[in-house]
């Protein structure tokens, strides 16, 4: 299974749908089928899509809490011989989820890691978002207080591609507000809520005009914002 490699196994990385557990690929789940066992952030999640699939497969947890002494033993079983994929609950692992631990490990073991590519939010969010593309940042999560968000986006004013970040829908009220009060209300933005789910929901404009929107809408669900440079319209 794991392509150049005699005397010890792989890492997979395994992206997996961010919603949509149609989106999964062929090759994903011809990996999770053939590998000896799942490393994932919350078993149960992926114990629905193992479901869905109709597999069987040991699952193991890994997740931010435990991912040092886990990174070891998850190694030290890839150089005896294993297989092992690793899956975030959604998404890519090691994008603002765990996973970089473990695979700076297999680097350093001269372990061989293989990419299994599939479902972003953040690049799905910029794709749709209207906004310009040819160059962006991705910030993952701000952090919780309000003037370190302010000071990030501060050094960021002038920036000239479109920035991407992840939200929850504990502050995504408040983290409009602030780029509206740091940027400026005629910034443009793009809220994508739910992407690829049931009630997904993509608003594009002014952020003075997408904060009006987006109190009338529904605040749960999963938020990833595209910031537009300064000065950008349509």
């Amino acid at each position: 299974m794991c392509p150049d490699s005699h005397s010890s196994g792989c890492l997979f990385l395994v992206a997996t749908p961010i919603g949509n557990l149609g989106d999964i690929s062929t090759r994903a789940v011809e990996t999770l089928t053939d590998c000896d066992y799942i490393a994932c952030e919350d078993t149960r999640v992926t114990g629905k899509l193992l479901s869905r699939l109709d597999l069987q497969k040991k699952l193991i947890s890994y997740r931010e809490e435990n991912e040092k002494n886990k990174s070891l033993q998850i190694a030290e079983d890839i150089e005896q011989g294993k297989n092992v994929a690793l899956l975030s609950d959604a998404g890519y692992p090691c994008i603002s989820d765990p996973g970089f631990r473990l695979v700076r490990e297999c680097h350093i073991r001269k372990i061989k890691v293989v990419p299994i590519p599939g479902p972003n939010a953040a690049l799905t969010a910029l794709a749709v978002s209207g906004l310009p593309t040819h160059q962006y940042s991705y910030m993952g999560f701000l952090p919780k207080k309000s003037a370190q968000v302010r000071k990030i986006l501060e050094s960021w004013s002038e920036y000239e591609g479109s920035i991407v970040l992840y939200e929850s829908k504990y502050k995504i009220e408040k983290t409009l507000g602030l780029i509206a009060e740091t940027l400026g209300k005629d910034r443009f933005v793009c809220v994508a809520r739910e992407l690829t789910k049931a009630h997904e929901s993509i608003r594009t404009g002014p952020i003075s005009q997408v904060i009006d929107q987006q109190a009338l809408s529904s605040g749960k669900g999963e938020f990833t914002l595209v910031i537009a440079p300064q000065g950008y319209s349509f």
